[in-house]
């Protein structure tokens, strides 16, 4: 694989950390800034907003940018935002930091997709989507916690500061290992909306909003599910929440082969999985070492859709593919708000602890049912392999200087 990777791989390992980190912050924070803990829980929401705005937006407004430079801004724009954050003097300002962190996330990957397809040769492009993503997974299991701990013993402020750290780091790999791809065109903004507007691009978005709804259904209320129901200590939130990112890099290890040799199965394998897992861990839950074991499966199953969804709007999107791989990133934080609020739904319903598994298979199978039709709607026709055009340039996957 080529070196480059290894940068969108960092930089993917700090846009996870800042994403997730701020779960365990939220009492110090809260703390520092004289607000409660469910005030403070709106600093989740203003990233994921951040998303959601800026995905399609930035994706849209650097549609002209070449796409080396426009991942360096991105990455810019991340560690700016880290830094606000770092040194917020109020709740506002904090949160207005927050906003502008998440800005960039599905614009880089979108981005960064269409980079690390253009870096490797057909039939190997879902591996190198799968090998960016790498880095969010790594992030759950190592970055996430480290950061924490960090942000515990000397104050979250710290932590910022090391990921906006992280930051200049992704910015200078980027500089220095992305080559510049020969061939490469301008974007139209014209034709990126209309590849958007494709039917089987927006039936693969909201196959993401509902299947992924799924587990973030569940994620979003692990840590009370395995205190309460498991009777776990606190102090093993940290390592059921690890074991769930080494499950996420399990399935980001797989999704790249599967999908490179099937797509459509391994979407549907995946989502099909994913609703069986869910409804598992109704019963192992109880169970520790089965809950334990089933969290790692859960992270691989719902992981394993990341990748064939994201290859599915790109490859609809093939003459455009940059604003519909980010939106897809859009569509991904839309599940997990609409996932969390539906479990959460459940739980305050008096349905009990584990209900939001239920919850979560219910929303998998929507997003599968989603799928097998689009699928089917698709089957008379050419589904593209390509993920960009030939017609962008004839030496795709050669670098220059």
């Amino acid at each position: 694989m080529p070196l480059a990777l290894l940068a969108l791989a960092i930089s993917a390992f700090g846009i996870g950390t800042t994403e997730f980190v701020m779960m365990g912050l939220l009492p110090n924070v809260a703390d520092d800034l004289g607000t409660s803990v469910p005030t403070a829980g709106h600093l989740v929401s203003a990233y994921a907003l951040g998303v959601v705005v800026g995905a399609p937006l930035l994706a849209a407004l650097g549609a002209r940018v070449p796409r080396k430079r426009m991942l360096v801004l991105l990455m810019g724009l991340f560690t700016i935002g880290n830094l606000a954050s770092a040194l917020a003097p109020t709740f506002g300002t904090l949160v207005a930091g927050r906003v502008l962190a998440g800005l960039p996330h599905g614009a880089f990957f979108g981005v960064g997709a269409v980079v690390a397809t253009r870096l490797v040769a057909e039939g190997r492009q879902a591996r190198a989507v799968a090998t960016m993503f790498l880095g969010l997974t790594v992030a759950n299991i190592v970055g996430v916690p480290s950061a924490t701990l960090l942000g515990q013993h000397l104050g979250w402020r710290a932590t910022f500061l090391v990921v906006a750290g992280v930051g200049l780091l992704a910015m200078a790999a980027l500089a220095l290992l992305v080559p510049r791809v020969a061939g490469e065109t301008p974007g139209n903004l014209a034709r990126e909306l209309r590849a958007l507007g494709n039917r089987q691009v927006l039936l693969g978005l909201l196959t993401a909003v509902f299947g992924f709804a799924g587990v973030f259904a569940v994620y979003s209320y692990l840590a009370s599910m395995v205190t309460e129901v498991t009777g776990l200590s606190e102090t093993s939130v940290t390592l059921v929440l690890a074991l769930f990112g080494v499950g996420m890099t399990l399935g980001a290890l797989a999704a790249g082969p599967l999908t490179d040799r099937a797509l459509r199965p391994t979407l549907y394998g995946s989502l099909a999985a994913l609703a069986a897992v869910l409804v598992l861990f109704d019963f192992t839950v109880h169970v520790t070492w089965a809950a334990l074991a089933t969290v790692v499966v859960l992270g691989a199953v719902g992981f394993l859709t990341t990748t064939p969804l994201q290859m599915l709007v790109m490859r609809h999107a093939r003459h455009a593919p940059t604003l519909a791989a980010a939106s897809n990133h859009s569509a991904f934080n839309l599940a997990n708000a609409g996932g969390a609020w539906l479990g959460g739904v459940a739980i305050a319903a008096g349905w009990g602890w584990t209900s939001p598994t239920l919850v979560g298979a219910g929303l998998a199978v929507v997003g599968l049912a989603v799928a097998v039709v689009a699928g089917h709607l698709d089957r008379g026709g050419h589904e593209p392999s390509a993920v960009v055009a030939r017609a962008e340039g004839p030496s795709e996957h050669q670098p220059v200087g």
